[in-house]
């Protein structure tokens, strides 16, 4: 009973693990699922489903990333963020309100627990599209700003 319990928090921890390590590639999912049933209802052959699905998905995830490294403007790269975000986010709240409901939480909580998962896996969706763009070369950090360089003072 004990191993048991212990077994299933562990479960239970790995699933979550993945849910949030694999929540900013929900939009390029969706576009690859989207595009390769789109591409096989048309009289496509499979492979030829399969091959768009994952360009499709590939350009979409490597597009965010360039769009948000280059573009300097903050509302585009909020809009950026929360278009990658969005379905991180349902997919979090379906995530978190099925396991809550195999937790067996009332539906009061329920419903408390997957706004809560929505609202974090989609933020953490938002900063990992940030962080897969790499660092900001144009905004000076604490390493290059006491660099020894010359005072302002020094007259």
């Amino acid at each position: 009973m004990f191993l048991s319990a212990i077994l299933s928090v562990l479960g239970l921890g790995f699933m979550v693990y993945v849910l949030f390590a694999l929540a900013v590639y929900a939009l390029p999912f969706f576009v690859a699922v989207t595009v390769g049933m789109h591409v096989y209802d048309s009289e496509a052959r499979l492979l030829a489903a399969i091959a768009a699905a994952f360009i499709s998905g590939a350009v979409t995830l490597l597009a965010g990333q360039i769009a948000f490294a280059t573009i300097r403007s903050v509302p585009i790269k909020l809009a950026i963020g929360a278009l990658y975000a969005a379905p991180a986010g349902i997919a979090g709240y379906h995530a978190i309100k099925g396991l809550s409901e195999i937790g067996g939480a009332g539906e009061t909580w329920t419903l408390v627990f997957a706004w809560i998962g929505a609202v974090i896996v989609g933020g953490t969706a938002c900063a990992r599209i940030a962080s897969l763009a790499g660092p900001d070369h144009n905004t000076p950090s604490a390493a290059h700003a006491f660099s020894g360089g010359p005072a302002a003072n020094d007259g």
